[in-house]
């Protein structure tokens, strides 16, 4: 993966690719709606319910009340949220699934796979999450067959741009720490800065962290020059704690999602997951129209944030380049 070929050019554009076409354009009338029934759309979150991530799903309620659905009457929500332990994801979509729910609608990668396990047959719409063709979640992003689509947030994709990034704001740097929450999401994630981070001649560390032991893995951390932090929902419930401990460590520290740079961290690179979230509510609409998950291609994202902490750039005593600077869509002071 060659260094800074891509994504430059559409830093600043709002554009997805969709590909549903036709598909989307001519619904049919949903079974649950046949039935007389208020449709039961159910949420698995892989993380805590904090602000943040329920300002995502509360962007999906948003998209679906746009769409004219009232909440109670055309359309019902139950919520399981694991708090960041993946052991708990599997009960908690067999509970939806028992319900019976008509919709999973799942945040994160391990969400989506702990639905795929718990049912063939309910729709899941993944709302965010990496590769979903390398999680064996679909069999091509567009053609999914089986009972699995939505959208995906490329987190992995979007490593190549974090450490490029990351190499241009500390040309000098040699090593760098790499942290994960040790799922097998993560190390698709974690295997990818590896490759990117070696093209680029830096060495990198990489580091698990357990729930409750963020300050054993940031004093490891300590000994590289910068911190990757990959993106997943333990370490998302967990990102002011991570950004106070980089600072302490005065570890740079480059992240996904920008509620990771507003926590403290120097700079993110991310989609917008509100938009995201977002744009699962379209998939939940046609779904519940008579639409099947086989026949809706799985949704990339083109558009990407560059979020500077120039507040912690300050307290780490670095300069931003101006050319980073300008290339921010937010720059926090």
């Amino acid at each position: 993966m060659a260094a800074g070929r891509y994504v430059d050019k559409i830093l600043h554009r709002r554009v997805f690719v969709t590909g549903l076409g036709a598909v989307l354009a001519a619904p049919r009338l949903g079974e649950a709606q046949q039935r007389g029934k208020v449709p039961l759309v159910g949420a698995l979150e892989y993380s805590a319910p904090d602000e943040a991530r329920r300002n995502w799903w509360k962007a999906l309620r948003e998209a679906l009340h746009e769409l004219g659905y009232v909440e109670g009457r055309s359309v019902r929500f139950e919520e399981r949220w694991a708090h960041g332990r993946a052991d708990r994801l599997p009960g908690l979509a067999a509970e939806l699934v028992q319900l019976p729910v008509d919709i999973l609608v799942t945040g994160g990668g391990e969400s989506a796979r702990a639905a795929k396990k718990a049912t063939a047959t309910i729709p899941i719409v993944m709302a965010t999450g990496a590769d979903p063709v390398r999680l064996g979640l679909v069999a091509s992003l567009a053609r999914p067959g089986g009972n699995v689509t939505g959208v995906t947030s490329l987190s992995t994709e979007l490593i190549a741009k974090r450490v490029e990034l990351l190499r241009e704001l500390l040309p000098k740097a040699s090593r760098i720490a790499v942290l994960s929450d040790g799922t097998s999401n993560s190390l698709i994630s974690v295997r990818e800065v590896e490759a990117v981070a070696r093209s680029l001649g830096l060495a990198p560390h990489p580091i698990s962290a357990d729930l409750g032991d963020f300050d054993r893995a940031l004093s490891a951390a300590a000994k590289e020059q910068a911190l990757i932090v990959i993106a997943s929902p333990p370490l998302f419930t967990e990102r002011k704690r991570i950004a106070d401990l980089a600072l302490k460590h005065r570890l740079p520290t480059v992240v996904g999602g920008r509620e990771y740079a507003e926590a403290g961290g120097l700079f993110s690179y991310a989609v917008s997951y509100p938009e995201l979230f977002r744009r699962a509510a379209l998939y939940v609409d046609k779904i519940l129209k008579g639409a099947k998950p086989a026949d809706l291609p799985v949704e990339q994202p083109r558009t990407f944030e560059l979020v500077v902490n120039l507040k912690t750039a300050k307290a780490l005593g670095l300069t931003i380049p101006p050319s980073l600077l300008l290339r921010a869509d937010q720059v926090i002071e």
